[in-house]
């Protein structure tokens, strides 16, 4: 149920399968929020049959099951569904940062953006972190757990041949958080780099 590199999760399978075991890539995308909601999502690969008789497991752990294809490809789309989510948290900081440099208080922009159409479940529960006193002590994900699943899909993308500029970009900011000494925080204090960069206080 790990985020990995899918060619691992393939050799893993691989050896199951010498002992005459089947294994599935599950990955969860969510977090302690949604899992507590009772709304992560899992994503599957691997044998379709194997995969039909655990379903109910599967939807006892998450009502949102999708069946990917073959070994390997779950893995894959988490992968996907991660560097989308990075690209949106990270974006949603460079938006604040801006309104903020043109004048407009943090408050008012985190309360704008969750009311417009950008607005995302993930942004719902993460974008309050960035207010004042609001960063949870003990983070949903931090930045280098994140910064993880960057690299993989910088790795996939290079394997792959297809272009991931926006994931090379989230990955720099995310080496910014570290260098500024913020990687035990939650990524999304990717806000507070954007302000640093602009000059803000």
């Amino acid at each position: 149920m790990s985020t990995i590199a899918p060619d691992a999760s393939r050799a893993i399978s691989a050896e199951f399968a010498t002992q005459g075991l089947v294994m599935l890539d599950a990955p969860i995308s969510g977090s302690p929020v949604t899992l507590a909601q009772g709304s992560a999502a899992l994503m599957v690969g691997g044998d379709r049959g194997a995969f039909e008789r655990i379903e109910p497991v599967l939807r006892a752990i998450g009502p949102k099951v999708t069946y990917v294809g073959s070994s390997g490809l779950a893995v894959q789309m988490k992968i996907a569904v991660n560097l989308l989510l990075m690209v949106e948290v990270i974006a949603f900081g460079e938006a604040v940062a801006l309104a903020e440099k043109g004048g407009i208080t943090r408050e008012i922009a985190v309360d704008a953006i969750l009311k417009s159409v950008a607005a995302s479940p993930v942004l719902a529960y993460r974008g309050p972190f960035i207010l004042d006193g609001k960063m949870p002590a003990t983070p949903l994900a931090d930045v280098t757990l994140q910064q993880k699943d960057m690299l993989l899909a910088l790795e996939l993308g290079r394997n792959l041949g297809s272009p991931v500029p926006l994931a090379a970009a989230a990955n720099e900011i995310m080496n910014a958080c570290r260098g500024l000494g913020l990687e035990h925080r939650d990524f999304v204090t990717a806000h507070e780099v954007y302000r640093r960069l602009g000059g803000q206080p």
